[in-house]
């Protein structure tokens, strides 16, 4: 507890990903108080063609009321 997956565009290095989960179990022990060992971080990349349907219309849409930030864009339009 807890586990983060953070879906992004394909294209970024594997320094950028460490750097994010890296900071991402910062922020996470620090808010949370817990401990690091308790953190786990996936990255998984996505081509922007496959966003639509793999993340927005997977995961995005059907769990719109347990986001707490939306994002400002909607590709179904």
């Amino acid at each position: 507890m807890p586990h983060v997956v953070v879906k992004l565009y394909a294209g970024r290095t594997e320094h950028q990903k460490r750097r994010l989960a890296e900071q991402i179990v910062k922020d996470v022990t620090s808010i949370l108080n817990c401990a690091e060992r308790s953190v786990s971080v996936a990255v998984e990349d996505i081509k922007p063609e496959d966003w639509t349907e793999q993340v927005y219309k997977a995961d995005i849409v059907p769990q719109w009321e347990k986001l707490y930030i939306q994002p400002g864009y909607d590709p179904l339009e």
